[in-house]
């Protein structure tokens, strides 16, 4: 997964103007992130479709705030510079969760 330096939306939207993009947002300090990382690389694998960004929530405050990021862990879909969905809440998430969130994008 591809680890996003401190960046504004709009550098973000040029970054993935073109593809598919799963943001993750997630900091250091959250347990729930901490609980569904070890699923990501199998999550990663099975949707290769995708290309995952980590974004770290308090290196990118400004970013998740512009995007309506108020809890972590979260997960919002683009492809080609649009937003195809979200599952942004302050729940925790589980790796099935995530996939039925992922498959009900396509």
């Amino acid at each position: 997964m591809q680890a996003l330096a401190k960046t504004t939306k709009d550098e973000l939207l040029e970054k993935i103007k073109s593809g598919k993009y799963m943001l993750f947002f997630s900091a250091t300090w959250c347990p729930d992130c901490a609980f569904i990382k070890p699923a990501m690389p199998a999550i990663e694998a099975e949707y290769s479709n995708y290309q995952f960004i980590a974004v770290d929530r308090d290196e990118n405050i400004d970013l998740a705030a512009e995007l309506n990021v108020f809890g972590i862990p979260s997960f919002i879909a683009f492809e080609n510079g649009e937003e195809i969905g979200r599952f942004v809440n302050k729940d925790r998430k589980t790796k099935e969760q995530v996939e039925k969130f992922i498959d009900s994008l396509n």
